[in-house]
């Protein structure tokens, strides 16, 4: 159980770390405060559903496109995101690619990374 609550506040963490990032360096994506966190779990529900269908499908029907599903689910997570809440906006077609990239990159680094921040808090 503990387990799952850290795998979850990881995901939770490396989602929110990746939107702000796409927010601060990207032109045309705009973070509003009010509904951050609902775009966050939504992205990363998102993010955990989708993946591994896409994945699933990818290696059924298309074998050459496995290695961007993770870039697929991260596109199809942002635009739920932004549909569903007010938490998050994306204008421009440069600007969803841009953010695609930039989340899926800062998601997958901080995925690595906040485990052995969290492990390394509470081994000390």
């Amino acid at each position: 159980m503990i387990r799952f609550l850290l795998r979850t506040v990881v995901f939770l963490g490396s989602s929110a770390i990746g939107l702000l990032a796409a927010a601060w360096l990207v032109p045309g994506v705009t973070v509003r405060p009010l509904g951050f966190v609902i775009a966050v779990v939504i992205f990363t529900v998102a993010q955990a559903i989708l993946a591994p269908f896409f994945l699933k499908m990818a290696s059924r029907y298309a074998t050459a496109f496995l290695g961007g599903i993770g870039l697929v689910s991260t596109l199809a997570a942002l635009i739920l995101a932004s549909v569903l809440t007010h938490g998050l906006s994306i204008s421009g077609i440069g600007s969803w690619v841009a953010a695609t990239v930039v989340v899926w990159l800062v998601t997958a680094l901080a995925t690595l990374l906040l485990p052995m921040l969290i492990l390394k808090k509470k081994v000390a």
